[in-house]
């Protein structure tokens, strides 16, 4: 039994013993004012009930196609107009050579996210998902945030649901969480004021959840943003997730401020990193996974999230270059071996999975997915 001396921390802690559904009020308090040992000892409670002693892990390689990018986000260390020196964009060859890498690797999936260039049609989005396919048609293929698929609904005058089935008939097997930022309107105007607002977010996971696409969840703190709109966030996702079963994963993203517009903010540390997981564990309670994104976080507060509330740490992530621009110091990616090594220090047993969670079974260069789907 849990006792404090604390009567709201004490009233949280018996709904969250009892699986009880915690309020805004509730996660406001847990996010403003509980001590982060309790958040810990709570969310990791919930994570063992979901997910045992299990760490998950994917061997995955990624693919930012071009950083040239049509919006201005003032977070955003990535994008480059056309003209800068450090733009960039892949052509068939390239994505062709990527995807053969990843398939080298033993990579089970590749994830593609970039910029919105404004030069390219929607045939050059959709040839690449379909080039990846061709090419190498066992790696499954996680891609495009709502932004992307918002644009190019936007660039081709078509629905939302046209454009997906257009990327699912390319190959396209899930999608991530980026593009969520922050969904309350106020501070979104502030960060990204002409990128896809909250409702076409929603709409574009709504919509793939509908065609049978799994897809994931982020939010990126530790900027402008204050508790409650964190929490205001974390329950509209807990929302969708009331209506369609169809998110995977959350993943809580610190911000990142060097090379951005707001680089006098100071970066997170790794209490409020591991405080993010911990209540987004405890109010997400119908999520069953919460990732600690080691390439944001640094291999030790990676770790250490897998006491408060994690229970995947991303995978091997092969030439991630969003973060690494905006000043992440990790390396750009990681072995199997340490991975595992990572997982295991810090008292948990690896588990490798694929993209849907499915336990990834290894002989030799040769693997395949278990066909149960693993909590």
């Amino acid at each position: 039994m849990f006792q404090t001396l604390d009567p709201p921390i004490q009233i949280i802690a018996d709904k969250v013993i009892a699986g009880e559904r915690l309020s805004f009020d509730d996660g406001v308090y847990l996010d403003e004012s509980a001590d982060l040992h309790t958040l810990g000892y709570l969310a990791n409670i919930v994570r063992e009930r979901k997910c045992g002693n299990a760490a998950f892990y994917n061997t995955n390689i990624h693919l930012n196609p071009t950083n040239v990018c049509v919006y201005r986000c003032r977070f955003c260390a990535f994008r480059a107009d056309l003209k800068d020196e450090k733009a960039y964009t892949f052509d068939e060859a390239g994505v062709r050579a990527r995807a053969l890498e990843g398939r080298a690797a033993g990579a089970t999936e590749i994830h593609v996210v970039g910029g919105l260039h404004h030069k390219k049609k929607f045939d050059w989005y959709l040839d690449l998902v379909r080039t990846i396919h061709e090419t190498c048609p066992e790696i499954h293929i996680k891609a495009w945030t709502p932004v992307e698929i918002s644009w190019f609904s936007f660039i081709t005058k078509k629905s939302i649901r046209w454009v997906m089935e257009q990327m699912i008939e390319a190959g396209l097997g899930s999608m991530p969480g980026g593009g969520a930022e922050i969904f309350d309107p106020e501070i979104r105007k502030q960060l990204c004021e002409h990128k896809a607002d909250s409702d076409v977010w929603f709409d574009v996971h709504r919509t793939a959840h509908e065609l049978g696409l799994r897809s994931n969840a982020t939010m990126l703190y530790g900027h402008i943003e204050q508790a409650r709109h964190r929490i205001d966030h974390m329950l509209r996702l807990r929302k969708l997730q009331d209506e369609t079963g169809g998110f995977q994963t959350f993943i809580p993203l610190a911000f990142h401020p060097e090379n951005t517009e707001l680089d006098n903010i100071r970066k997170p540390d790794g209490l409020f990193d591991l405080r993010m997981m911990a209540v987004g564990r405890l109010m997400l309670d119908n999520f069953d996974h919460v990732k600690a994104y080691w390439i944001m976080l640094g291999e030790q507060t990676a770790q250490m999230a897998l006491s408060y509330g994690a229970d995947d740490i991303d995978g091997t992530v092969v030439h991630e270059l969003i973060y690494h621009d905006a000043g992440a110091k990790t390396p750009e990616g990681m072995t199997v071996d340490q991975m595992h090594r990572m997982i295991r220090e810090a008292g948990r047993e690896p588990v490798e999975r694929d993209t849907l969670y499915r336990h990834v079974i290894r002989d030799g260069a040769k693997w395949h997915a278990a066909e149960a789907v693993l909590a």
